[in-house]
């Protein structure tokens, strides 16, 4: 038996391509534990978004805002003629919603963070003030008899998708006269959770203008609605890192360290939803394709940034054995299969270290210390292999080049396919280079050194 191992390492030792296929299969058996490590990764983005699930359900989730409409009842008469000639008469209860003539919204979205064991959750309160005015309604565009509409049981409606999160109670201040909101939408069927104010008013009490405040809790984001004519919006917040979103971007906004401030101004043309509907005529697809606003993101996701290294492990364990193997093609050296497989090691460990460490310090810090506790294990396992500093002091430099080439193309995704093009053209030509007078033929069978330049 000791016979037949001693004539395989005979084998292997006196041919290169050999130890090149070898070399193949390592990389490829390493590949198990890189997948169980983003499993892993897969793992605890599911636990954080548990525990942001349990904070946003009892602080509240994201906020959209739809509103202010005026919900106007009204009796629609009929009129039917059968196949026997009699004709029949009725009513239907209806509804109108009409949306203010002008609109102006500002918001301040105070950030913060709530954490849930090792997790931090980001949140926020909003305080809106919205104002503006309500125009006489065209009763005959929308095909209402003036005299059935019921302005007794007049309402102003607002929807708020998460009414759990109002946190401090609210009157709107309609033509000069203020009152309370209450509970529940009031009719307006195109929100599915909101609050409302009766505001019985006249006919001939156009234009009437408002003004309503309204506090919320909210977590990931805001939306509004330009349900204006005219719609004009300025949100501020304490969050430096917005990601303006929705149907319309901002047409002026300022971003700093202590956060940004939008504006945005919205005529009614472009929104696909018209001034007064009825309620024979929904528009809730239209109104939610038409919100825009601002979700406070993190701009550096751990979870993420760890998903995306993992995708470069195979290809990482690969250039370092390669170099590894340029070492024994060009310098003579001989390195055991072990030995490359507790190199893949430790470059798997590399991922794990990242993922641990990012929960406590930050992408940023925790990239670091991992990598240079990997590059320190190579550079250490490597003298005591290669039995040259100089040749571990290559393979460190290898590894280190590689971690920072990862570092630049995580942090840069907008050009990580140029960058990774760029980067393995740059790889495949030192590769050519280091081995261009190499005797292929010949290594393995004697010197390996290179031949000298023709």
């Amino acid at each position: 038996m000791a016979d037949a191992f001693e004539k395989i390492g005979d084998i292997m030792r006196g041919s290169q391509m050999l130890r090149l296929l070898t070399v193949g299969a390592l990389t490829l058996v390493l590949q198990i534990p890189i997948v169980s490590i983003s499993h892993l990764v897969s793992e605890r983005r599911e636990r954080r978004q548990e525990a942001f699930d349990e904070v946003a359900s009892k602080w509240g989730n994201a906020q959209s805002i739809t509103g202010p409409v005026l919900v106007l009842p009204y009796q629609h008469r009929w009129t039917e003629v059968r196949e026997s000639g009699t004709e029949v008469s009725g009513t239907q209860q209806r509804t109108a919603f009409l949306l203010p003539q002008n609109l102006r919204i500002r918001g301040q979205i105070d950030s913060s963070e709530r954490r849930r064991g090792i997790f931090s959750i980001p949140v926020y309160a909003l305080g809106l003030e919205m104002s503006g005015s309500f125009a006489a309604p065209d009763f005959a565009a929308l095909g209402i008899d003036p005299q059935t509409v019921e302005w007794d049981r007049a309402r102003v409606a607002i929807g708020v998708s998460d009414v759990s999160a109002i946190n401090a109670r609210t009157a709107i201040t309609w033509g000069g006269r203020a009152v309370d909101f209450l509970p529940g939408t009031g009719g307006f069927a195109d929100a599915p959770n909101g609050i409302h104010a009766a505001v019985p008013t006249a006919a001939g009490a156009f234009p009437i203008d408002f003004t309503l405040p309204l506090s919320v809790n909210g977590s990931v984001g805001v939306n509004l609605t330009p349900a204006g004519e005219n719609t004009v919006a300025e949100l501020r917040s304490n969050s430096p890192h917005p990601k303006f979103e929705g149907g319309w971007l901002p047409g002026k906004h300022s971003v700093t360290g202590d956060g940004f401030t939008a504006e945005w101004s919205i005529p009614f043309l472009g929104r696909g939803f018209p001034q007064a509907w009825t309620s024979e005529t929904p528009q809730q697809v239209a109104i939610d394709a038409s919100r825009f606003g601002v979700a406070l993101i993190d701009p550096v996701d751990h979870y993420r940034m760890a998903e995306r290294s993992v995708k470069y492990a195979g290809l990482f364990i690969l250039l370092t054995f390669a170099v590894m193997w340029l070492l024994e093609v060009v310098a003579g050296a001989t390195i055991h299969p072990i030995q490359y497989l507790l190199l893949g090691a430790a470059l798997c460990l590399f991922y794990l270290l990242e993922l641990a460490l990012s929960e406590h310090l930050g992408f940023p810090v925790a990239y670091s210390l991992a990598s240079l506790a990997v590059i320190g294990m190579v550079a250490g396992y490597g003298k005591a292999i290669l039995r040259r500093a100089s040749r571990a002091a290559l393979v460190a430099a290898g590894v280190s080049a590689l971690y920072a080439y990862l570092y630049v193309l995580l942090t840069n995704e907008d050009y990580a396919l140029l960058i990774g093009a760029i980067g393995l053209f740059a790889i495949v030509a030192a590769i050519m280079f280091v081995t261009r007078h190499v005797d292929w033929f010949a290594v393995g069978t004697r010197s390996t050194a290179p031949r000298a330049a023709e």
